[in-house]
């Protein structure tokens, strides 16, 4: 079987990135004959098997080459499920009988067994084993493995050993996506700009804002510690004239321009509330508020609340807009961040970028701005050196400058984060470390904060922070929920 349609079953159907190295753990050598025995919590994905799009599948062991599985199953589920056992098959034996297949060349027989239960146990053999729901209904389980990995040849094993890597490049599948964000607009001077909220310090304005605009905001304590020189101000109205602002009334008014050298994408929540009897008109700058609330007009509240609002479109300008909207893993990280900006339905479209959370779980980020500018225009971004401030702030995000060929912006696998979405520590701002290999022939897939750890106190790797002239390379690089 090709290894590379194998970690494609692997990781859309069962997510299991951050499980093969659990998996591997619980594998006990005795010559071609590996022992399994395991419980891990897996949640279903899309069937990928050609005519099951509408189905989901939990992939619980996957397939590999000339091996063969048998033991005992034991599951509990959130939903009923089938229990799907796959056997490989010669194309040529596809004679009528139930087969499985993602490509039209490899192809398994099936043998369903649809016990339509929310647990119970069972014993099984065959070339691969997994939970399966003829519903497009998402479901998770908890799964309990006892038995054998029974193989022909030690190449075999070794590939299960150290998943995703061959011919020494790393294949993730969707190691970028289409991410939708939807946009806002608001007023700098008098003028329109356009841009997307992503992370706010507070939840309950998270909540709010997320329930408004249809999207996530996600939560992020750090943002409320940042130094006040990094921050621009975004005025948002709580009454006065009915619009499309963040609270729903008047749009609301930024500081500053992407244009101008002292703009920021993070930005300082104010609350500007019209006194009885004194208004209300539309305020369109920050000049234009500042002398409503001299002459007593209206109310300004400052808050702790800081919003990550990267411009999209501003005066005389916006963010680069990529013509090959064909996403590559060579140059996802080159020439623009945007796939389509559409002002008519206010929405922006972003290269979604496939990594690692501190704990081996996919994470998908996205940027929007970045400093130094040499590495900034390389990915086609804003440089904002206002930035550079914010080393303290952010999270730290680990890239790969040799080893194992991948989707990374280097050209190598891809990144791991030291903060994922949940976390106190999770920031939108990302400080850049890089991480190069000793002996790059020696070089395996890194899924986590911990293996970095390792490898690093093994001498086998080394870790620097990215810097040019003496500068850190800062993002802003929101982790997102597609």
């Amino acid at each position: 079987m090709n290894r590379l349609l194998l970690l494609a079953i692997i990781i859309i159907v069962g997510g299991l990135v951050a499980s093969l190295s659990l998996f591997d753990d619980h594998l006990a050598n005795a010559g071609s004959t590996k022992k399994i025995q395991f419980t891990q919590t897996i949640t279903s994905t899309q069937d990928p098997g050609i005519g099951h799009s509408s189905e989901q599948m939990a992939i619980v062991l996957p397939p590999n080459n000339g091996s063969i599985y048998d033991g005992t199953i034991t599951y509990s589920s959130s939903q009923p499920v089938q229990v799907v056992v796959l056997h490989q098959i010669d194309k040529r034996d596809s004679k009528g009988q139930p087969v499985w297949t993602v490509d039209g060349n490899t192809f398994y027989a099936e043998t369903t067994i649809d016990l339509n239960s929310t647990g119970g146990s069972m014993n099984f053999a065959g070339s691969a084993i997994g939970l399966h729901s003829t519903n497009s209904s998402q479901f998770t389980a908890t799964v309990s493995v006892d038995g054998w990995m029974r193989v022909t040849t030690p190449d075999v094993v070794q590939a299960t050993i150290t998943p995703l890597a061959e011919n020494n490049t790393v294949k993730l599948v969707e190691s970028t996506i289409p991410v939708q964000i939807p946009m806002h607009k608001g007023l700098v001077n008098g003028k329109d700009a356009y841009y997307i909220i992503t992370d706010s310090s507070n939840n309950l304005v998270a909540n709010t804002i997320s329930d408004k605009q249809n999207w996530k905001v996600q939560l992020s304590p750090v943002l409320a510690h940042v130094p006040i020189t990094s921050l621009g101000d975004i005025f948002i109205f709580t009454n006065g004239i009915t619009g499309n602002g963040t609270q729903g009334y008047q749009d609301d008014v930024l500081s500053y321009m992407s244009s101008d050298k002292q703009y920021s994408p993070l930005s300082k929540v104010i609350n500007v509330s019209w006194n009885v009897g004194r208004g209300p008109l539309i305020l369109n700058s920050t000049q234009a508020i500042l002398n409503a609330n001299m002459t007593g007009k209206i109310k300004l509240t400052v808050t702790d609340t800081i919003l990550n609002t990267p411009q999209v479109v501003w005066d005389g300008g916006k963010l680069n807009v990529r013509t090959n909207k064909t996403l590559s893993d060579q140059t996802s990280y080159l020439s623009g961040q945007v796939l389509d900006i559409d002002t008519n339905n206010m929405t922006a479209t972003f290269v979604g970028h496939r990594g690692w959370g501190p704990d081996g779980k996919t994470i998908y980020y996205i940027i929007t701005a970045g400093t130094p500018k040499g590495p900034a225009q390389t990915m086609g971004i804003l440089d904002v050196p206002s930035l550079s401030l914010l080393g303290l702030s952010a999270r730290d995000v680990y890239h790969f400058t040799n080893g194992l060929q991948g989707a990374g912006p280097f050209g190598y696998q891809e990144g791991i984060s030291s903060a994922q979405l949940g976390d106190t520590a999770y920031s939108p701002i990302c400080k850049i470390s890089l991480i190069n290999w000793n002996y790059p022939n020696n070089a395996k897939v890194l899924e986590n904060k911990n293996d970095i750890d390792y490898e690093k106190s093994a001498g086998n790797i080394a870790v620097q922070e990215a810097t040019l002239l003496g500068n850190n390379y800062i993002l802003d690089c929101p982790i997102v929920t597609p």
